[in-house]
């Protein structure tokens, strides 16, 4: 159980981020980051085995990457304390890309230590009473976020896109099909001439054989 991949965003323009994994998630990262309304938004994408949570705030996007193990209480009290801090260490953050990198990455390479090292967040809970209260209430505002599979992401246009890529594909299937088709019937034609020529020629040998015990084999007897 852990979280993967955290960023800030403006838009599709990622301002930092840290990762746990060495696997690149940056295709996934971005056709997500494209697709987030400019509203503020909470909303979790599914996507294999991995869960993309984000929070939409203020014209940023803070989002994480996590094992659907995990859940959901836990990466988006991430989130919250990401905008915590990046809300103190940068009120107004600039727009260019990966602007906050080396400002900020390191925090969120930490935070995200932090939370993967909660291995016992009972054991937490029975030291200090307010963490459970805390646990709950967020529990409860996560329940009202909704949940949304990654292919439903894509646009309609991207949707026809890929439909007509397989109707092209059927298509030439289809006149390659009628092509052999075609010439499968020609071959099949000649087979038969062949046949039915074999056929007349070999009747004609037995018509030969039957008038030739008769006329002899020059068929020259029956004239006389």
């Amino acid at each position: 159980m852990s979280l993967i991949h955290a960023l800030v965003a403006r838009g599709s323009t990622i301002l930092a981020e840290a990762s746990t994994d060495e696997h690149d998630f940056s295709q996934a990262v971005q056709t997500i980051l494209s697709k987030i309304p400019p509203n503020n938004s909470k909303l979790t994408y599914v996507w294999e085995q991995y869960l993309f949570h984000y929070v939409s705030e203020g014209g940023l996007t803070y989002l994480v990457m996590a094992d659907d193990a995990v859940g959901r209480r836990m990466p988006f009290s991430f989130l919250s304390t990401v905008q915590r801090k990046l809300a103190t260490a940068h009120p107004s953050p600039p727009a260019s890309p990966h602007a906050l990198q080396q400002s900020f990455g390191p925090t969120l390479s930490d935070l995200l230590t932090q939370y993967n090292s909660q291995q016992n967040p009972a054991a937490s809970s029975s030291q200090n009473p307010d963490v459970l209260y805390q646990a709950q209430n967020e529990l409860n505002q996560v329940k009202d976020i909704m949940v949304h599979n990654v292919e439903q992401i894509l646009s309609r246009g991207e949707r026809i896109e890929l439909l007509v890529d397989k109707t092209d594909t059927m298509a030439g299937q289809s006149l390659a099909f009628r092509r052999g088709a075609k010439a499968t019937r020609r071959k099949m034609f000649w087979r038969n001439r062949k046949v039915m020529a074999l056929g007349a020629a070999v009747f004609l040998f037995f018509i030969y054989l039957f008038i030739a015990q008769f006329c002899g084999a020059a068929l020259n007897r029956c004239g006389s």
